[in-house]
């Protein structure tokens, strides 16, 4: 099932990157490579939708600590149509594009320190309201009914609790589960709640939060972080000096190269297989919508077929990332407590 759906993922991906090729050289005022990526990426907006040639946004607090000027707090509304305030504006090109920056006293382009509450960040606090309204929720379910048999969302949620932590947790990290369990059992429904966030078209859903490569960065090195302390005196002894052949250690540590390498290159493919999939994903889905406005100049039946089609394959598509959702979050999960495992073994 899984190669079925990497398959129809890879194909779509393909077809997408087509369709921009296609935007870019058509008559069409729409590029879409600007319209999809401009969604994917942060932002100190939040871009709800446009009307009658209105953009409807939400700003958000920009929030800048400049060696000159001190903290400054402002909404991002100050900002648009490249207005400078109070000395700040928004690059429109080079490395800090789309970023907050001022001008030192030289002229040179500079970025204050920034603690902004981006796109991406307002998206991470609902969401992490939103687990902690449900877990609470749950909680309170059994408080006040410890010997009832759960039904409906609760019942859901404690077969998706006992599933991740029997089948998943318990099963490959073994005695002593009970003290990682926190951990990647919030692991795993930060990841499927920010991943199903993501695919609800309208506000505050469709942040491309784990899409963000800082978030997968943080998770993948808090993985990385608890297996390299969690590990014992066989599992380093194992990576520093493996049981082989001396000429693969001495003289040239041709194995213990290669085990320390593969310590660093774990959480490196947690990191990149979460940021890939989801930004894909929303990639993909952008580019089918896409299809509607680039075919508008090419006439009514052209426009009106290849209309049809984008619904179709859109749909088709978020379907396919529903799916996908659910199985990257069980996948870091997976992954993150084999590791775990590993790091713990005795010999």
């Amino acid at each position: 099932m899984k190669q079925i759906v990497l398959f129809f993922r890879k194909i779509a991906f393909v077809l997408v990157l087509f369709f921009i090729g296609i935007s870019q050289i058509s008559a069409s005022d729409v590029k879409v490579g600007e319209m999809v990526f401009s969604h994917i990426k942060d932002s100190y907006e939040w871009h709800i939708t446009k009307w009658n040639d209105t953009e409807i946004s939400l700003p958000l607090p920009v929030i800048v600590f400049s060696q000159e000027k001190g903290l400054n707090v402002f909404l991002s509304s100050k900002l648009r149509g490249g207005v400078v305030y109070k000395g700040f504006y928004k690059a429109v090109s080079g490395v800090n594009e789309g970023k907050v920056v001022e001008k030192n006293k030289t002229g040179q382009e500079i970025r204050p320190f920034d603690i902004s509450i981006t796109k991406t960040v307002l998206a991470l606090l609902i969401s992490c309201f939103l687990l902690a309204f449900i877990i609470l929720k749950v909680a309170r379910w059994y408080r006040k009914r410890p010997l009832e048999v759960p039904g409906g969302f609760v019942g859901m949620m404690e077969m998706l609790i006992l599933g991740v932590n029997d089948g998943v947790i318990k099963e490959n990290i073994g005695s002593g589960y009970k003290h990682y369990a926190p951990y990647l059992l919030t692991v795993f429904f930060f990841i499927l709640v920010n991943n199903l966030m993501g695919l609800i078209p309208i506000f505050p859903g469709g942040a491309n939060v784990t899409g963000n490569i800082v978030i997968p960065f943080v998770l993948a090195l808090c993985t990385f972080l608890i297996v390299t302390f969690s590990g014992t005196k066989f599992y380093w002894k194992e990576i520093v000096w493996p049981d082989t052949p001396l000429f693969l250690k001495v003289p040239i540590p041709l194995m213990p190269f290669v085990n320390v390498f593969e310590v660093f290159t774990k959480p490196f493919s947690l990191m990149i297989r979460l940021f890939a999939n989801v930004m894909a994903g929303h990639t993909i889905v952008l580019g089918f919508i896409s299809l509607v406005f680039i075919t508008v100049s090419m006439g009514i039946a052209v426009n009106a077929t290849m209309t049809l089609v984008s619904v179709v394959f859109t749909v088709f598509m978020n379907l396919v990332e529903l799916l996908v959702s659910c199985i990257q979050a069980y996948i870091f999960t997976l992954l993150s407590a084999v590791y775990i495992g590993q790091a713990r073994v005795k010999g």
